[in-house]
């Protein structure tokens, strides 16, 4: 008998730096807002921006989404996510099958450096994500409260 509590102890023990480690990151607790809680996989989703610039006011981003588009099959939202801009929701596009392909370019406002995520939202309910982290030298979106 001793030896079966010496070794579910052990186990314990065992679990217990992992459980310390399982403290979720800022970048999932965005990722979970956005799908209300629902499992997001790291595929399909392929977010662009610069790794250094220059300005925060204007940066470069494009998103795209592995999907056939069809009807049975398509994108509904893409979802930008930011770690530190005040509004950390910055857009939702919606999408549909006939879009013809699940691709965005556009320019976004980030204060200062942090991670970017893009979370597609598909037909079937499934959600999909990508991480981008850049660097901005100068600033925006500034909250001087």
């Amino acid at each position: 008998m001793r030896r079966r509590h010496f070794l579910v102890g052990v186990g314990a023990a065992m679990l217990l730096p992992q459980s310390a480690l399982a403290q979720a990151s800022p970048v999932d607790e965005l990722i979970r807002a956005a799908t209300h809680g629902a499992p997001a996989r790291k595929a399909r989703v392929k977010l662009d921006l610069p790794v250094l610039a220059d300005n925060g006011n204007s940066v470069v981003m494009k998103v795209r989404v592995e999907s056939p588009m069809s009807a049975a099959d398509h994108v509904r939202s893409i979802r930008l996510l930011s770690e530190r801009n005040p509004v950390q929701e910055m857009v939702t596009f919606h999408l549909g099958p006939r879009a013809g392909r699940a691709e965005i370019a556009s320019r976004v406002r980030l204060a200062g450096s942090q991670n970017v995520v893009a979370v597609a939202e598909m037909s079937d309910g499934t959600f999909w994500f990508d991480v981008a982290n850049v660097i901005v030298t100068l600033s925006a979106c500034i909250d001087e409260s």
